[in-house]
């Protein structure tokens, strides 16, 4: 049996192939799937999608028709799939429940630093041969308070890295993590952490009681002089109210890994066309603004595991057996 594996980046090819090799033929297409590309699985049971895919209704009625009954998506994150719709169509679903949470938690504080002490502001520059340090002032993480908005195994990895800085440690969640509260974190409402935090990051999933969970009003509740990360999903803040903020000159950095609209942008090249999103153009404008294409991921390490599950994913379909990857089981 061949697979079709839509989405997939020149590094990651490779990866796939092997890792199906033995398994499955794999035909790996570098094209993202939406209503446009839908067709081309005609005629395939199996199909594996990135996160950036459209499954909603129409794309899942024209994979339906066309004989797929199996997506394997690659992803941990599943709010661009209408689960409903493909259990009545009778597709079975699948993702990747987990995979190297230190692949976000370092890129995130990687974003973090590097808006912190300007970094891409003094590369720029020393490429020109200036060397002066006027702007390029941060401060030091230790002593200072670090946010952390969901603590699960991504946000305790990000904590466990703020605890070797020597910082004070929030967070809010549903739950408590009994290893956070271990490392000196202390539980507190959403609005005390935002007013209190000096670097807020965020690392819940995209659902309907997260989305722009940082709105405007969150974003008025934060320091001035905050630092603000984001390598969850990017639906989880209100960007129009954050390009209002960033326009009164507020926040010290923002680092963006991903953006609300970044479907149909990220992972493509779109530089020689002109920019039609006028609030991303507008965001990255801002000197102590950075927006990375969703690649916080993007490890040997991680996207390995992401692969071998989802090789997992396609041999327990053919074998009808269900794990916690399943979100809509076989039919």
């Amino acid at each position: 049996m061949e697979i079709l594996a839509f989405g997939v980046q020149a590094d990651e090819k490779p990866l796939i192939e092997r890792a199906f090799e033995g398994h499955h033929e794999v035909r790996s297409l570098g094209v993202f799937l939406n209503e446009d590309t839908a067709p081309i699985a005609t005629g395939y049971e199996i199909i594996s999608t990135s996160v950036n895919a459209d499954l909603g209704h129409r794309v899942l009625q024209t994979l339906a028709a066309g004989g797929t009954r199996m997506i394997a998506q690659r992803s941990t994150g599943f709010n661009n799939i209408d689960l409903k719709v493909a259990e009545r169509l009778g597709i079975t679903v699948a993702r990747v429940s987990y995979y190297s949470p230190y692949s976000v938690a370092e890129f995130a504080w990687t974003l973090a630093m590097a808006v912190n002490r300007h970094i891409v502001r003094a590369s720029n520059r020393t490429r020109d041969f200036d060397f002066r340090l006027d702007g390029l002032m941060g401060r030091d993480m230790r002593g200072r308070t670090a946010g952390v908005i969901g603590t699960g195994k991504i946000g305790e990895a990000f904590t466990r890295i703020a605890h070797g800085f020597g910082m004070n440690l929030l967070g809010w969640d549903i739950a408590e993590n009994p290893a956070c509260v271990e490392l000196g974190m202390k539980y507190v409402p959403k609005d005390q952490l935002l007013a209190e935090s000096d670097l807020i990051t965020l690392h819940v999933p995209l659902i309907p009681e997260t989305r722009q969970l940082i709105d405007a009003a969150a974003l008025r509740a934060m320091k001035d002089d905050a630092i603000l990360v984001n390598s969850s999903r990017g639906g989880l803040i209100d960007t129009a109210a954050l390009v209002a903020e960033l326009r009164e000159g507020r926040f010290t950095g923002v680092g963006l890994d991903v953006y609300e609209a970044e479907a149909g942008l990220f992972f493509l090249d779109r530089s020689l066309e002109a920019v039609e999103d006028d609030t991303l153009a507008r965001l990255v404008t801002f000197p102590n603004v950075l927006v990375t294409s969703h690649q916080a991921y993007y490890t040997v390490d991680a996207v390995g595991q992401i692969i071998e599950t989802t090789v997992q994913n396609v041999l327990d379909y053919r074998a009808g057996r269900r794990s916690e990857n399943v979100l809509v089981p076989r039919s």
